[in-house]
């Protein structure tokens, strides 16, 4: 009764599409792990699962919080943990689908997090430290105190390297130091976790250069103009989709020369992404040939589950 399913791996690689299907074979509701879908107006973006996609499927933490507004990995935790309770309490089976390692792992860790409180002289400071030198001097900055955190973070998550940065301001002590200390409670469930791979990696190139083709036929340019147009909202400016197109909007650069870049940079945000998830023993691989379409996905994942399922 307290089993979990946990469908990760990198962008446009077809985890929406198997997290639906599994959730339709096991009684499932969907569970969202994605650090840009829980935003409002970035819907284009952030990929996030049209209506047509999610089939009728109750999907969960898509869409509710502006992207003027603060979130934290242990908001994430928290909020999760309230999904996932509720679904096992009606006896249905959570899916937890998404791609922003540090949330699932941090979930399935049950990593408990310390109020350290917070300084916003310093996050002020250290905001005008980016906006002024880039995201990569203070990720240098983290990389003296916390090398281990600043290892799994990228230049452009400059509210994690902020956050991350004080925290040890606050306490002394770096957040690696702090979830070692905040693992001794295991989770009260059980994980099935499988992320989908290819054996030829040109086919998720191919997808992540489609994904963004339809996403602009979607309407992508013109939802990320709304959000170049309201500085206020930081998170959407360094959204991977929304600040690729920013040099278009301020005539800088070719709408095409834009895409490009666009296609290139969520290439190599898919490379890291399953950088992460390879480190990680307990996730199974799903690996799809040439001729393996989303069937053969939904196959292995079900042998997966039953093989999960019967070492209980």
């Amino acid at each position: 009764m307290n089993k979990v399913i946990v469908v990760c791996g990198p962008t446009a690689s077809g985890k929406t599409a198997l997290a639906v299907e599994l959730a339709k074979l096991y009684n499932g509701e969907v569970i969202s792990a994605d650090s840009m879908q829980i935003y409002t107006d970035m819907d284009i973006a952030s990929a996030k699962a049209t209506p047509e996609e999610q089939q009728g499927i109750p999907h969960h933490l898509l869409g509710f919080l502006d992207a003027s507004e603060p979130f934290s990995v242990a908001d994430y935790v928290k909020l999760c943990d309230e999904k996932v309770r509720d679904i096992l309490a009606r006896g249905k089976t959570p899916v937890i689908c998404g791609g922003t390692g540090l949330y699932i792992s941090s979930f399935v860790d049950n990593l408990q997090f310390d109020d350290s409180g917070s300084d916003p002289a310093f996050r002020e400071e250290m905001r005008a430290v980016a906006e002024e030198k880039g995201g990569g001097v203070l990720l240098e900055k983290l990389r003296e105190i916390d090398p281990e955190t600043a290892e799994t973070l990228h230049e452009n998550n400059v509210g994690r390297i902020i956050r991350a940065l004080e925290v040890f301001h606050i306490t002394g002590h770096t957040i690696s130091e702090a979830k070692r200390m905040s693992r001794g409670v295991p989770s009260p469930y059980r994980f099935i976790m499988m992320s989908i791979e290819y054996e030829d990696r040109e086919r998720l190139r191919q997808r992540i250069d489609l994904r963004v083709d339809r996403m602009v036929e979607a309407g992508l340019v013109e939802e990320a103009r709304a959000c170049f147009e309201q500085p206020d909202r930081p998170t959407a400016a360094q959204a991977i989709g929304c600040k690729e197109l920013y040099p278009y909007f301020r005539g800088e650069k070719t709408l095409d020369e834009c895409l490009d870049e666009l296609k290139l940079r969520t290439r190599q945000y898919a490379k890291r992404q399953m950088t992460w998830f390879r480190r990680d023993p307990r996730i199974h691989k799903i690996i799809l040939s040439d001729t393996d379409g989303p069937q053969e996905a939904v196959q292995k994942a079900r042998e997966i589950i039953a093989l999960e399922t019967e070492n209980v």
